[in-house]
């Protein structure tokens, strides 16, 4: 069984009634000057056909997801534009619940595994077949720290063989990111972006940022402060500090090839 990934990126300009396609890299349909640019993920699950080698064609993935879900987009930030109104989280999860469903079945036996609406590169909303009734939501953050990987029971030596260049005396710095996932009931209201931020901004992005991990934190004199154990002391700053939601997941990139996800178990 494989699961087959591709983006379908698409804008709606909301100003304009013609919409217009020069660059598919860039989006379907393309619009000059400002528009709302938006992407979506689509995963499916299934065998590989062996006349073909697919499991479902891109260029049908493409066909499909643009047919169902452009129009769905299209009409709601469009009317919502034209009278003023906003499109909050809630009525987002609503549009991704519906091009769910618009989806579903469509891939010739091969089966919708995971849909995500990229609101831009570091926000996502997801929907998964695994939990169809909840949402993911996903941010990214950013911390800048040092730290020095080193375990005072080694040698130097038995240090210097462990973690290398890591094992500097002096320590070395990161700019790390930070992705914090949520999830909540998809028609349960009352998520704020905006109160989700300020919870990880105090609770964990300034207790860590510009800190020398080692020295300043109590948690570092027990734990050495790789990726891994950075995953883990994020995750206790911010589980049961989250309202109305469920904290899903943590992931510190430490560098863009090194990175650790920790779910709490």
């Amino acid at each position: 069984m494989h699961i087959l990934g591709r983006q379908v990126r698409f804008s709606v300009k909301p100003f304009a009634s013609e919409q217009r396609a020069d660059n598919v890299y860039v989006s379907t349909p393309i619009n000059e000057g400002l528009s709302f640019y938006l992407e979506l993920s689509v995963k499916i699950k299934g065998s590989v056909n062996p006349d073909t080698g697919f499991v479902v064609n891109v260029v049908d993935i493409d066909r499909i997801v643009l047919k169902e879900a452009f129009p769905i987009f299209s009409k709601r930030l469009s009317d919502n534009f034209k009278s003023g109104r906003d499109t909050g989280y809630s009525e987002l999860v609503e549009l991704l619940g519906l091009t769910w469903c618009a989806l579903s079945g469509r891939f010739d036996g091969a089966r919708l595994s995971e849909l995500s609406l990229n609101l831009n590169p570091f926000r996502k909303m997801t929907i998964d077949s695994k939990e169809f009734e909840m949402v993911y939501y996903s941010e990214k953050f950013e911390f800048s720290a040092a730290h020095k990987l080193w375990n005072d029971k080694f040698s130097k030596e038995e240090n210097f063989e462990a973690f290398g260049k890591c094992a500097n005396p002096n320590g070395h710095g990161h700019n790390y990111t930070v992705e914090v996932t949520v999830k909540s009931p998809a028609g349960k209201g009352g998520f704020s972006i905006g109160g989700f931020e300020k919870i990880v901004d105090d609770e964990l992005i300034k207790i860590l940022d510009h800190k020398n991990l080692n020295e300043d934190l109590e948690f570092f004199t027990k734990a050495i402060p790789t990726v891994e154990n950075i995953a883990i002391f994020a995750w206790d700053r911010l589980i049961g500090r989250l309202d109305q939601i469920k904290l899903h997941c943590v992931t510190i990139w430490e560098t863009e090839r090194t990175y650790c996800s920790y779910y709490g178990l």
